[in-house]
């Protein structure tokens, strides 16, 4: 028990002792939920990244039991798992959970009213399209989306 603690009144020794185990174990759980869980970036995907971290904070310092929390990180690594594994399956879960693209651009045109929708400002669309084609004219884009991810794609005229 001295070196393990117990409670929220934890030397550095054993918050560090139960950060090392904590470690170990949410590796163990990001692997059940699978590499999407921290490549993809979907609000999907963070949503589970921060709720992991959150609950792990719990057992680190003390404020909840260790055993629950691996318990209720280990349900929330499969529920991930089992919702990725169900949305690639059904297009209605997909579109439910991870939402869909808007088309911000079309034929140059800006659509003013998908910006609105989106909360996206002209000049954070026009940064987007300096970075990722190196271009400044809307003129040469046939089409421009907000991915599901937050990013924004753009389709270059050939």
């Amino acid at each position: 028990m001295d070196l393990w603690g117990h409670g929220d009144d934890l030397t550095a020794v054993q918050m560090t002792a139960r950060g090392v185990v904590m470690f170990v174990i949410v590796l163990a759980q990001i692997r059940i939920g699978g590499v999407r869980m921290f490549s993809r970036k979907s609000s999907f995907d963070n949503v589970i990244a921060i709720m992991l971290g959150a609950v792990a904070a719990r057992a680190v310092v003390g404020a909840s039991p260790f055993g629950a929390v691996v318990v209720a990180n280990s349900a929330l690594a499969v529920l991930h798992r089992a919702l990725g594994w169900l949305t690639v399956r059904a297009g209605w879960l997909e579109t439910l959970v991870k939402g869909r693209r808007t088309r911000l651009v079309r034929d140059g045109s800006i659509d003013r009213d998908a910006l609105a929708r989106t909360s996206i400002s002209e000049e954070d669309l026009r940064e987007s399209l300096r970075l990722e084609t190196q271009h400044e004219a809307l003129g040469r884009i046939e089409a421009a989306y907000v991915e599901r991810n937050g990013r924004i794609s753009f389709i270059v005229r050939h």
